[in-house]
């Protein structure tokens, strides 16, 4: 470190020093640090014969292989070892492959420095690819149909930090798959025996052009099975995305943005698990109906 970088440091006030967070495996900057986001890595590298080499840990991801559709260890696919070049910054590839399946790979490209101290360093990513971010269901995929490139467009704002962005993605996707949405909430309403003025009220609120009408017009109206902590998970969409973008700070949109991206994907669970239960139930009447006429023939 040059006298002026310490000097800087030893100046540097208390409460500043003190805010600093504290350094994080590699293992755990390649699993769950977003890109663009400057941070100090514990140990970066592996010193043999004087020579720096980055370190390759395994890590844990989530692959989506038909296979495997679980978090799964990754290693690192790469027979050679990357080594560090001179005290500044450097370029790095890493290629990871599930040890599972050997079908999924994740592909980084990271910005790097070691310490000449210890084995401690500094990392960002450039990006990654799959992007960043915890994965979407299919479920969630499936309730937003052919808007799915739109919703990950906001995925992807979200995860960086883009927060006006995000909620404008999310928002077009419940504004355009509206009608989707309703039908699919129909749906279980008719299979459960909703009382039919429930029914005929999500009806009306399909065939409502305006938007903000339409879902506040069925506070009352879906089963209490898709119910999320006891409250309508439309009229929750209604008000998050009613609250618009005047006058709202990047991080407000983050926050509303990501509670709609939250509500939605518990939805599409909730609606999932309501039409698997009457399948089961309707297969259980089945063998016993089944076994009573075995039982007790004509």
């Amino acid at each position: 470190m040059s006298d002026d970088n310490k000097v800087e440091e030893d100046m540097a006030p208390d409460s500043e020093k003190a805010s600093e967070p504290e350094p994080i495996s590699f293992a755990e900057f390649l699993e769950s640090t977003p890109p663009s986001s400057m941070t100090k890595i514990s140990k970066i590298s592996s010193r043999p014969d004087m020579i720096d080499y980055l370190l390759t840990p395994q890590i844990q991801l989530h692959c989506s292989s038909d296979a495997c559709n679980g978090a799964r260890f990754y290693r690192h696919a790469e027979e050679t070892q990357q080594f560090f070049q001179g005290d500044g910054y450097q370029n790095f590839f890493l290629i990871y492959v599930c040890s599972n399946c050997r079908m999924r790979a994740k592909t980084y490209s990271i910005k790097a420095k070691v310490s000449d101290i210890d084995n401690s360093g500094t990392c960002i990513k450039y990006g990654e690819i799959p992007v960043f971010g915890p994965q979407t269901s299919s479920k969630l995929i499936k309730l937003i149909g052919e808007d799915r490139d739109i919703f990950l467009k906001g995925r992807r704002c979200e995860n960086q930090g883009l927060g006006v962005g995000a909620f404008g993605y999310y928002r077009r996707v419940v504004e355009n798959q509206k009608d989707r949405i309703l039908d699919r909430v129909i749906e279980v309403s008719k299979k459960l025996a909703a009382p039919e003025v429930h029914i005929r009220t999500l009806e009306a609120a399909k065939n409502e052009t305006q938007f903000s009408k339409s879902l506040k017009s069925v506070k009352d109206a879906i089963p209490q099975t898709l119910m999320i902590n006891g409250h309508n998970p439309l009229t929750l969409l209604h008000s998050a995305l009613s609250d618009g973008l005047h006058d709202r700070t990047d991080e407000h949109c983050l926050e509303i943005a990501s509670s709609v991206r939250v509500v939605l994907g518990e939805l599409s669970e909730k609606l999932a698990q309501a039409m698997k239960d009457e399948a089961e139930v309707k297969h259980a009447l089945s063998k016993l109906m089944n076994i009573k006429k075995t039982t007790n023939p004509r």
